[in-house]
């Protein structure tokens, strides 16, 4: 049984690609994908700040805090700059990372807050359901492999993050539900995210850019939770469209997302 929560990943070779994951994740959120990208490029995927496996919160739980501590992994790991990939609050980071100049380009899987101004009860929902998934979590988690070891209970465990769980071992399943459950650091974020919401300074996100929504998102529905990217922020990104696929697509359609991202990143060029 594998109960242990890293920091991060290190592996392959090529141009540096980071890897960000999602809210309540860890690193191993980007394990079907490592293959392949790891055949272009030097893959870093840290486990975010306040995250099971990450460093912890020691300050302001804001997203300034966390793209501090991933340029700290970037600095450690000789990154001046790289190829980004996040998914979700990871998509969101990315964005600021590369607002801070440290990215080469950005893909961003669903990132997280494209609600339009004035949408704060839908943003403010999705925030009320993390909050009360992570207090479930405490009871489930104990019971993570026996959850996992069914057909129904993988279906159950990721119907909010995938549409399809057939690509998604066991095992990986149950090291979700343990890392949502872990996050220690997810009340405080929460609680942030809710009194001051998300910004971006699009102006400063000079890199190319390349935006992925599954159309089937449960988390962060297309389009809505993207109005704030496709109308402000983003409009002249290159967008693509997974249809039938969920919130996780680097966990729903592994070898598709990361074609998307190694064909945005131009492969093992350094």
């Amino acid at each position: 049984m594998d109960t242990a929560f890293t920091s991060q990943h290190r592996g392959g070779s090529g141009s540096p690609l980071v890897l960000l994951h999602g809210f309540t994740g860890s690193w191993r959120m980007w394990e079907l994908v490592l293959p392949e990208l790891e055949r272009h490029h030097d893959v870093l995927a840290p486990t975010l700040l306040g995250h099971a496996g990450g460093p912890p919160i020691e300050g302001e739980p804001d997203a300034e805090a966390m793209i501090d501590a991933i340029e700290r992994a970037m600095d450690d790991a000789g990154f001046e700059t790289a190829h980004v990939a996040g998914n979700s609050l990871g998509g969101y980071l990315a964005l600021h990372l590369a607002a801070r100049g440290r990215a080469r380009s950005v893909v961003a899987l669903a990132p997280a807050g494209g609600w339009a101004l004035g949408d704060e009860p839908v943003r403010d929902g999705t925030l009320a359901f993390f909050a009360e998934l992570y207090e479930q979590l405490q009871a489930i988690a104990p019971h993570a492999e026996a959850i996992a070891s069914t057909p129904e209970g993988r279906r159950n465990a990721t119907r909010a993050i995938v549409e399809d769980p057939g690509q998604i071992p066991p095992g990986l399943v149950a090291h979700i539900i343990r890392a949502a459950a872990g996050c220690h650091g997810a009340p405080a974020l929460i609680q942030h995210a809710k009194d001051v919401g998300y910004d971006l300074d699009a102006e400063k996100v000079t890199c190319p850019v390349r935006v992925v929504w599954g159309t089937e998102d449960r988390l962060l529905a297309w389009p809505s939770s993207a109005s704030r990217y496709l109308d402000e922020w983003l409009p002249h990104a290159d967008w693509v469209e997974l249809d039938g696929v969920g919130h996780c697509p680097q966990l729903e359609v592994p070898l598709e997302t990361a074609q998307l991202i190694v064909g945005f990143t131009g492969g093992s060029a350094r």
